[in-house]
């Protein structure tokens, strides 16, 4: 897991070798901002906002941003 310096933004990273490459990925990008969990990028199967739920996070607290604020409305989750 990566941290930024102003420890807001945390990312998981996959990192591997193929064939000679070194190759990473990211498979989640989140962020607390306002005392919300803003998901940027969400790569695992099946999604980090289930575990944040199962976790006792309010849905109201997650926003997906990876999506058009016009789209959030509709997820069940905070708009911003």
């Amino acid at each position: 897991m990566v941290v930024s310096r102003d420890r807001n933004h945390f990312m998981l990273i996959h990192e591997a070798w193929e064939n000679h490459l070194r190759v990473h990925a990211y498979l989640v990008h989140a962020e607390i901002r306002n005392d919300k969990i803003w998901i940027h990028y969400d790569g695992i199967e099946d999604g980090i906002t289930d575990e944040l739920v199962a976790a006792g996070l309010p849905k109201d607290r997650i926003v997906l941003a990876f999506h058009p604020p016009e789209v959030r409305q509709h997820t069940g989750y905070a708009i911003a």
